[in-house]
């Protein structure tokens, strides 16, 4: 009895479990920073990441035209952009900063697809919550090159959902696993540059193995199973916590602690994302993580 009560609640606790492992894995990677950078942390996430999803879904099963494989080259390189330019702005300003402001990426391209009054009032909303954290709003003072990376991140993170529509029509395991190769082209490079002989150490190496499976494996196999089960509006609406939960833990792991206006610029990002989700159009567009 007990059991087929907790079932329907499964697929969000899900979701939370997403978001959650999601903030704990960057949160760990963050203090890895001293040891390789946010270069090297990024490179052993993302090339792990890619290693085990290669193994897993094993990608070369599947035919892959040319046309899909310019799409899934341009996919995975705007993927491992943003986990770049992300891990670059966790440098410098908090983590629960950083997602609230990446965030807008997704908001703006799910604005930019409806045309509804509603829709301005969830606009509304992301520039106030952007607002409050930049200094001209009167919050206390980010790291404006920590900002700018945080928004370079956003960026890419609204072409990442425009070009991951374009390869919808593909198996979730090929294009994800080969997109995440194709991010490694971008992250790993920099990493090793960066980072050097570090991050062959194999106390190093570990640290980037669990960040990878925390991180990404964890999260990623969460979701496609929360979103095989719950509709997804509700999925949007769920996965809108994620600022805010990452304020938590960066809070706990790393004390991070924001100030007022802080916060309430994070409610408005997430009261941003609540609502464009209740009230958009029934669109094909792919949900994405964060950093």
């Amino acid at each position: 009895m007990q059991t087929s009560r907790i079932a329907p609640m499964l697929p969000a606790l899900a979701v939370l479990g997403s978001v959650t492992a999601l903030a704990i894995g960057t949160s760990y990677a963050k203090q890895l920073f001293p040891l390789i950078g946010a270069q090297g942390t990024s490179a052993l996430r993302v090339g792990f990441s890619a290693l085990l999803l290669l193994l897993f879904w094993r990608p070369w099963r599947w035919k892959t035209s040319r046309v899909d494989a310019i799409t899934i080259l341009r996919y995975g390189l705007t993927l491992g952009l943003m986990n770049l330019l992300f891990y670059m702005a966790l440098r410098t300003i908090p983590f629960g900063i950083a997602v609230a402001i990446e965030f807008t990426g997704p908001l703006t391209v799910a604005m930019l697809s409806s045309r509804r009054p509603i829709d301005f009032l969830w606009v509304g909303c992301a520039a106030v919550g952007l607002l409050l954290l930049l200094p001209i709003g009167g919050g206390p003072a980010l790291d404006p090159v920590g900002v700018l990376y945080a928004m370079g991140a956003a960026a890419c993170w609204g072409l990442y959902i425009v070009f991951g529509k374009r390869a919808g029509h593909l198996h979730a395991g090929h294009s994800v696993s080969l997109g995440l190769l194709a991010a490694s082209l971008v992250v790993v490079p920099v990493g090793v540059v960066h980072a050097g002989a570090a991050l062959l150490e194999p106390k190093i190496l570990l640290a980037g193995l669990v960040v990878a499976l925390v991180s990404s494996a964890i999260p990623m196999s969460l979701e496609m199973m929360a979103l095989k089960r719950l509709p997804k509006e509700t999925f949007g609406i769920l996965i809108s916590m994620e600022p805010a939960v990452a304020a938590l833990w960066a809070m706990l792991l790393l004390h991070e602690h924001l100030h007022g206006l802080q916060w309430l610029a994070i409610g408005c990002t997430v009261l941003a994302s609540v609502g464009s989700t209740m009230t958009a159009r029934r669109l094909k567009v792919p949900v994405a993580q964060a950093g």
